[in-house]
């Protein structure tokens, strides 16, 4: 106490208790009370009448002990306060669209538009931060383990294999396009060609797809890669990242991260990003329900499907809400819901006369139904999915995520990570009619299921691994493939053909040629590790400058039109849309 300081900082709110003006100066680090006082200061206290909401000001004065009873435990300089002795007003400002409190309940487009303003507020200071702390960990980490940072380029080669590239004309080869990376991939498989065998790099990456609350046109990855390993030692190297930087940044201690292959998960949980915080996991009821009269399941059986369902623990749904449920069910291409509701009665529900009493028990036996719980007495609800396999996972398994938000039966504190292992390498693209890689063209296979390549590609299962947090992908890897003839068996299969695979990934195959190590890697998606650590609905609340939903940025109206003669220097021509 009684130490002269010098304070600078925006002002965020006056009082004017009629003698006494009480001002709290906030800047990125909190904020301090300010105390001008005209018995002993009248000419500063004269001043700071004039002073508002996010003036700039300067001020020096003596560090003091709040008065017994007016201290805030709230602030961390919540027991001082700071006596004015002189104040300089080093900018005014105009009022703010909205209040600088966390609390604001300006919408979003208008925070957008106002960024500046927005990143004043301390809970998204406190997220920036946060962000900072996050990599400067993940770089102390990686470094002490051997890895270099090396930049990899932004203009780069469109290969498109995936999402929508973003297209940048050249001025210099007239009709020629460079396209900015999805992702590092090919560059960082070629420094291992080039014996620099770990790398890692904290890196822009750009997609033009369909945004939604946990997508950016323009997003950061934590990416890295290794030679001479195989899985284990990727996944091991991640979990001990991903454990430096909880406990540095959050002050977490991570467990053991458990693992589940593909077919478990969406077996569980309908989806291969699943949320373990809570149960409510799906059961196949097909073999139960086969011998039932109820025409949609027999159908589904009949061609191939399956039933799965799953078991609502002692909940009283309206009929209202059901159709919600349903409704749910349709927009991931359900074609309906069916339901019972299973009481100390028996089935109640538009489908329990297609069931007998030993189907009924089967049913309830394979689900873990009951009519009555000892609490409250309340029953279970069922909800059945008959179609396709994979519709059924995913109509459940979106199903459940919502009736686990809706119930609240997921846990609001914690961090749940799960590995997931083992995916296919193909799917098959009933639209092109050709098939796909389930994470792209350079993923390696197990070596038990190469000679399905030429059997049963949808068989082959991949070297490729997934990490999932609070049932959020943040991160995906795999051991690369590492052969010339393997890629281009792999190209082949993908109906890439020779003089295609030439002029989209000719220098990679060229590198395979020359000696390839073994590699592998993975990248994590730091925005929406860093929403998760912050509990943020949203990554635009962790960027500094986001863009919204329609990629377009509120604050520097981009993008925007361009002079005909940057056009022209381009050699383009905008042809608009009727």
């Amino acid at each position: 106490m009684g130490a002269q300081v010098i304070l600078m900082g925006w002002v965020q709110r006056r009082r004017d208790h009629g003698g006494l003006i009480f001002v709290d100066l906030r800047d990125r680090e909190g904020i301090v009370q300010l105390v001008f006082n005209p018995a002993e200061e009248p000419l500063t206290h004269e001043k700071a009448h004039t002073i508002r909401c996010e003036y700039v000001i300067a001020v020096k004065g003596t560090v003091s002990k709040r008065p017994v009873g007016t201290e805030n435990p709230s602030l961390k300089t919540g027991a001082v306060e700071i006596k004015v002795k002189d104040l300089k007003i080093l900018t005014e400002a105009a009022a703010p669209p909205f209040l600088i409190e966390d609390s604001t309940d300006a919408g979003e487009d208008v925070r957008l538009k106002y960024r500046y303003l927005d990143l004043r507020r301390p809970g998204l200071q406190k997220n920036l931060i946060i962000r900072h702390r996050v990599c400067l960990s993940a770089r102390d980490y990686l470094s002490k383990n051997g890895f270099l940072e090396i930049e990899t380029p932004v203009l780069t080669k469109s290969t498109p294999e995936g999402a929508r590239d973003f297209l940048v004309p050249s001025r210099l080869n007239p009709g020629h396009f460079y396209a900015l990376p999805q992702s590092p991939q090919l560059f960082k498989q070629i420094l291992m060609v080039s014996g620099f065998d770990r790398y890692f790099q904290i890196v822009k990456c750009y997609r033009d797809e369909d945004l939604r609350a946990d997508r950016q046109p323009e997003f950061t990855q934590i990416d890295l890669e290794m030679s001479f390993v195989d899985r284990e030692d990727v996944m091991g190297l991640s979990e001990g990242l991903l454990s430096h930087i909880f406990k540095e940044v959050m002050g977490v201690e991570l467990k053991n991260i458990p693992r589940m292959t593909y077919e478990e998960a969406v077996g569980r949980y309908g989806l291969d990003k699943p949320d373990v915080r809570f149960a409510l996991e799906l059961k196949d009821v097909t073999d139960a329900v086969r011998a039932s009269s109820f025409k949609v399941f027999s159908d589904a059986i009949s061609k191939g499907g399956i039933v799965k369902a799953i078991c609502v623990k002692g909940v009283e749904f309206t009929r209202k809400e059901l159709d919600e449920l349903a409704g749910i069910a349709s927009t991931f291409g359900g074609k309906g819901l069916a339901w019972v509701k299973v009481s100390g009665e028996g089935w109640q529900s538009p489908i329990a006369k297609f069931f007998g009493e030993e189907d009924r028990k089967r049913i309830d036996s394979c689900v873990g139904a009951r009519g009555t719980h000892p609490k409250d007495g309340s029953g279970d609800l069922i909800l059945f999915s008959a179609d396709r396999k994979e519709v059924v996972n995913t109509v459940l398994g979106m199903l459940r995520v919502f009736l686990g938000n809706r119930l609240n039966l997921i846990p609001k504190e914690g961090f749940s990570f799960v590995w997931v292992t083992d995916f296919p390498l193909f799917e098959y693209d009933e639209t092109e009619k050709r098939y796909v890689s389930v994470h792209h063209p350079f993923t390696s296979f197990l070596d038990e299921d190469a000679e399905k390549l030429e059997t049963n590609p949808l068989g082959v299962r991949s070297k490729a691994y997934d990490m999932v947090l609070n049932g959020e992908e943040i991160g995906g890897g795999s051991i690369r493939v590492h052969g010339q003839k393997v890629q281009s068996k792999i190209f082949d299969l993908l109906g890439i053909g020779k003089e295609e695979a030439g002029e989209k990934f000719g220098f990679l195959l060229d590198a395979l040629s020359f000696g390839t190590p073994p590699h592998g890697g993975i990248a994590f998606g730091l925005d929406r590790i860093i929403a998760i650590m912050t509990g943020s609905d949203s990554i635009r609340d962790v960027i500094a400058f986001p863009k919204t939903q329609r990629a377009f940025c509120m604050m520097s109206a981009a993008p925007s039109e361009v002079d005909k003669k940057q056009l022209d220097e381009l050699s383009l021509k905008v042809v608009k849309k009727e």
